[in-house]
């Protein structure tokens, strides 16, 4: 299986309002870094997994949506906890629906998020897609 990865980093603003969070049930800050590790059994023509640029283009558009928000307000977190878990499939559908827009999009199968709190700790999500 071939990857490539990609990252940038957003900021937003957002609580968790469940006794399990602790301090974080209150409005609190987090930055991220969000890497997406692209995956598919075969490289293409040119020898790679996609072109770079657009992936790294596909994130930044994705992240733009998320960046500087409170997503207490955000519509795709309306009625949900917006915990990194959550945060990190929100963000893996929505490169999936971008990415199959591009040339190789329809040969991936599967999209990795990772979202990086600190150094220390990191959730994630995967995501199969379908074989084309």
């Amino acid at each position: 299986m071939f990857s490539l990865t990609v990252r940038r980093h957003f900021m937003i603003a957002h609580s968790l309002p469940r006794e399990a969070f602790g301090p974080a049930q209150g409005l609190h800050g987090a930055t991220f870094v969000a890497e997406v590790t692209f995956r598919r059994p075969n490289v293409n023509d040119d020898a790679i997994v996609l072109d770079i640029g657009a992936a790294g283009g596909i994130l930044e558009e994705v992240l733009a949506d998320l960046n500087y928000k409170n997503l207490d307000e955000h519509p795709a977190f309306k009625g949900k906890l917006s915990t990194t878990e959550a945060l990190a499939k929100h963000i893996a559908d929505a490169m999936a629906a971008q990415i199959q827009d591009t040339a190789d999009g329809p040969a991936l199968t599967g999209i990795d998020v990772v979202l990086r709190e600190n150094p220390d700790a990191w959730a994630g999500y995967s995501l199969e897609l379908p074989v084309k």
